[in-house]
């Protein structure tokens, strides 16, 4: 049976390749972003190939913006059965007590309001249908700090709280949780940290092969299509020369 899965994000990055994936599965998508723009492109390209998608334009930090947004979801469109809480950033890789104001209220509005925002927009449903996947992409980050990492990784280990609290709370229904922990991955996540300078970007993957948005799509996939009764809880996803967060070997 074809899902309707909700993807927040989906205008790059690993967003962006869980909706090429998920449409390769045969799934719906009702895909989240910020960029009209891009949102209209990524739609057309999957529409193209047969695959049914809703864009919806909101930012997850604005409560009230996504909650007209999935309350408003048309009925065929309103059983979601996969949510994939994608949206999230980090910013600045200064010492804490160095770091911006603005960057930490952007980061923990995005990695951790917004997931919860979505979670309780769209997980009542699940619960009251009977089924139901939340996907959320931690990080490597989650489980220990590396040096500048201080608030994001601290974002990170609340999506693993998180993540942990919402598979509590759902023990006694159908619904799934996962919490998928990538580390390096080549997208545009470091030029945003960085805030545009893609010289310093480029210079986090110098030097080994690290992992792919479609890496991190794929155990997203398998996840969402595993046997009813397998939960697939938690994912520490590391490109071959990382060991850790902080452990990293570059040739």
């Amino acid at each position: 049976m074809n899902k309707i899965i909700l993807i927040t994000g989906a205008t790059s990055g690993i967003g962006l390749a869980c909706a090429r994936k998920f449409a390769e599965n045969g799934d719906k998508l009702i895909l989240t972003g910020r960029n009209e723009n891009r949102l209209t492109e990524i739609s057309s390209e999957l529409t193209e190939k047969g695959t049914d998608v809703l864009t919806l334009v909101f930012d997850v930090r604005d409560r009230r913006q996504a909650t007209e947004c999935i309350r408003g979801l048309p009925a065929q469109w309103q059983q979601i059965d996969v949510l994939v809480n994608n949206a999230g950033l980090a910013l600045g890789l200064e010492p804490e007590y160095e770091g911006s104001f603005d960057d930490w209220e952007t980061m923990i509005d995005t990695n951790i309001k917004g997931l919860l925002t979505m979670t309780r927009l769209v997980v009542p449903g699940m619960v009251e249908r009977g089924r139901g996947h939340v996907i959320n992409v931690g990080s490597v980050a989650g489980d220990a700090a590396y040096a500048g990492g201080n608030v994001y990784c601290a974002t990170k280990a609340a999506v693993k709280a998180l993540s942990d609290g919402l598979r509590i709370d759902v023990a006694n229904t159908p619904i799934r949780v996962t919490n998928l922990k990538p580390g390096l991955v080549e997208t545009n996540f470091s030029n945003v940290r960085f805030h545009g300078d893609n010289d310093r970007a480029a210079n986090v993957y110098k030097g080994i092969q690290p992992l792919t948005g479609d890496d991190i799509a794929d155990v997203a996939v398998f996840a969402a299509n595993a046997p009813a009764h397998v939960q697939i809880a938690e994912v520490l996803i590391l490109a071959t020369h990382q060991a850790s967060g902080s452990v990293i070997v570059r040739k």
